[in-house]
């Protein structure tokens, strides 16, 4: 707030200005990036409209969380890369985690290694 200006006079400058802010009530706000991610928890959230231009600001105490990037990988997975391929529960289970959880990606490097191989 700028010295001197009382809030109600800041509103009325603001909304001269174009400027239009609104609380939302949010119970959580995740930010994702590359690695990790911000958990805000019940955090105080505003989105400000100015000329068109929409922006939230959160304010808050985030939770640094990384990210798990190894994918679930359950039995019918499994089953069904070695019903295609013909390897080993564990060559299956490495090649899904390979791929990503892909199971397709994951039958086609398992039949190419043993095109290359014969």
């Amino acid at each position: 707030m700028l010295p001197g200006m009382n809030s109600r006079q800041m509103k009325q400058m603001m909304k001269r200005m174009g400027v239009a802010q609104t609380g939302l009530e949010a119970t959580q706000v995740i930010i994702k990036t590359a690695d990790k991610m911000l958990v805000f928890n019940n955090p105080e959230v505003s989105k400000v409209n100015m000329m068109g231009q929409e922006t939230f600001q959160v304010v808050g105490v985030p939770e640094e969380q990384s990210l798990d990037t190894t994918p679930d990988i359950n039995e019918e997975d499994v089953q069904t890369v070695v019903d295609q391929t013909g390897v080993s529960v564990d060559e299956a289970k490495t090649a899904i985690e390979n791929a990503n959880g892909d199971l397709a990606k994951a039958i086609l490097s398992l039949k190419q290694d043993e095109e290359s191989s014969e």
